[in-house]
């Protein structure tokens, strides 16, 4: 869903950040992927939650967040405010799981609607019994209970514990906390100096919020005691200008804190909110801070995206190279000659006839277009030109599949430690990676077309030379063997009499394409049906691996990503600079 756009350059600069950042992903559980992730659902709650909102209104009441330990007495400190039971005490924790906002019943209008927190539900109060005791998770509802005795423009909510043991809680009280206009801090005498509390007051000071500090449920002489060791440790963190109120540990008989140790704090907070010049101060220093902190995230967010995609990249050249070690590998078997070992020499030499046919040749009892014009005619059976095809297509076959297996298996042991990789291998496996017999299947298929090319080839040559259109019209097939064992002679990878026959072989093959066509058109043709393997043996590797390409598209990480959100966070900064200009 679009973040409305309030008028405001700035607003309008966050608006495409938020956007931009509510449909980023990272799939990959790269190094700063998770840490990243949480960044940019922490920025995109924060400008729903409060920054846009407020934007949009700097003269609304405050929202100040009542946060803090589990037991520092926070929801007593809110009915104390008031003076009266709104929200749940309880020695029972967590006892606040259900957010309570309390405001004044003129303010209604203003926390009803989603206008602020709009991924909480609104309940209206209606008794405190309905509230459960047992402890559990936090809900995504926020109670609104109207209470007069909240200070004008101002609303007060109590929210959960920030240590609690309930993970959803500490979630829901970090998500409240930040879309604050200011912040009630809540600890004691037991618990001030604990590390969790200090690393949000931590946060608290980096973002310029208007915080003031209660310490609460402190024994009667212990807070001369405290108090210098926690203004000290304030004062570290640039939060030495926080107010801090410390309140004793005895309760009225009405179990809240005395009307006399309670109004510094609500006088505070009166004084913050009495008029909308006084307001939108407090709601201007917060959510400027608020900005800062979001342009100050820009480094994390990006290198986490770049790293995404440099992730991915790898994926991708990991198919790439296979693609392209496998197509090589049929390459290199056809220069190592091992294309015509076995059943291919056999028949080829089957098509020629034996070693006589060829000691006729060099003997040079007739010339070797009579001997080529008799082999046309019919002296060597069409059987045998039909096995030699089928010898050559099972070759390249096997050759073909062998090549991919060995592709995949390359892919598999590079994913397996990729980040993300055993897990996309397992959705290759559901995407739909092909059997052995499909793959031999699709090989057959592709080597089918090549010889049909091929022989295509030899029928368009032979149109332009009119002294051999009858013998190609009557040998045509023949013609195309003698091609293939040209296209696939060499020695290199032949061993002791295969070399004798496979060269002579080759040689014969060579002076019957230049008998029909000429050295010139001989070599063009060889060099174009290799290409022409050679796509096919490509195109072949690259629909078989198809699924592993699927999964890795499948990612959606964008290739301008890292770069569209860098401009994006530049955007805000520079238009943050102008209004503090102005």
């Amino acid at each position: 869903m679009s973040i409305p756009v309030p008028h405001s350059d700035v607003a309008e600069s966050l608006r495409v950040l938020g956007n931009a950042l509510a449909g980023a992903e990272f799939p990959l559980p790269t190094p700063q992927a998770e840490i990243a992730q949480d960044t940019c659902a922490d920025i995109t709650n924060q400008l729903n939650d409060y920054v846009l909102p407020r934007y949009a209104s700097l003269d609304a009441p405050l929202l100040a967040v009542v946060g803090g330990s589990t037991g520092s007495g926070k929801s007593t400190l809110v009915n104390s405010l008031v003076r009266e039971e709104v929200t749940v005490s309880s020695a029972i924790r967590p006892t606040t799981r259900r957010p309570v906002l309390v405001h004044r019943p003129d303010n209604e209008a203003a926390f009803a609607s989603d206008r602020i927190l709009p991924t909480l539900a609104r309940v209206r109060f209606d008794s405190l019994a309905s509230e459960e005791d047992a402890a559990g998770p936090a809900s995504l509802e926020l109670r609104l209970v109207s209470h007069a005795g909240v200070p004008e423009g101002l609303a007060v909510l109590d929210s959960p514990d920030i240590d609690s043991v309930v993970e959803s809680n500490r979630r829901l009280a970090a998500q409240l906390l930040s879309a604050a206009d200011l912040w009630v801090f809540v600890t004691t005498a037991a618990r001030y100096a604990d590390a969790i509390p200090w690393a949000l007051l931590d946060q608290a000071a980096a973002r310029n919020i208007v915080v003031a500090i209660v310490l609460n449920r402190v024994p009667q002489g212990v807070g001369s005691e405290i108090r210098p060791d926690l203004v000290r440790r304030l004062e570290e963190r640039g939060l030495g200008a926080a107010p801090l109120f410390v309140i004793g540990e005895k309760l009225d008989a009405d179990g809240l804190i005395p009307e006399g140790d309670v109004a510094p704090l609500r006088g505070w907070l009166t004084g913050l909110a009495h008029d909308a010049t006084a307001r939108a101060s407090v709601a201007r220093q917060t959510l400027g801070g608020a900005v800062d902190s979001i342009v100050a995230k820009r480094a994390v967010v990006v290198s986490a995206v770049q790293e995404q995609h440099e992730a991915v990249a790898h994926l991708a050249i990991d198919i790439d190279r296979s693609v392209a070690g496998a197509t090589t590998a049929v390459l290199s078997s056809l220069e190592d000659g091992s294309v015509l070992k076995g059943e291919v020499l056999a028949r080829w030499q089957e098509v020629v006839g034996t070693g006589e046919w060829m000691r006729k040749l060099e003997s040079g009892v007739s010339s070797v277009r009579d001997r080529i014009a008799g082999w046309f005619r019919g002296t060597t059976p069409d059987s045998s030109v039909i096995k030699m095809e089928h010898a050559v297509a099972d070759s390249l076959q096997e050759l073909f599949v062998s090549s991919l297996d060995e592709a995949i298996a390359t892919i598999e042991a590079a994913w397996e430690v990729r980040p993300g990789g055993r897990n996309l291998l397992a959705a290759v496996q559901i995407e739909g990676l092909s059997s052995r017999e499909s793959r031999s299947s699709s090989a057959a298929e592709a080597v089918r077309e090549w010889q049909r090319n091929l022989l295509n080839l030899v029928n368009s040559e032979g149109k332009n030379k009119r002294s051999t259109a009858r013998l190609l019209s009557v040998g045509v097939n023949a013609v195309g063997a003698a091609l293939m064992i040209v296209i696939f002679a060499s020695t290199s990878g032949l061993t002791g009499g295969e070399v004798a026959v496979a060269g002579g072989t080759a040689i014969l093959a060579q002076r019957v394409l230049e008998a029909v066509f000429g050295d010139d058109a001989v070599r063009r043709m060889a060099a174009s049906a290799r290409t022409d393997l050679e796509l096919r043996a490509r195109a072949f590797m690259e629909k078989q691996l198809d699924p592993f390409r699927a999964v890795v598209i499948g990612l959606g990480v964008p290739d301008e990503l890292a770069e569209s959100l860098d401009r994006d966070f530049q955007a805000v900064a520079s238009e943050r600079a102008k209004e503090n200009n102005r």
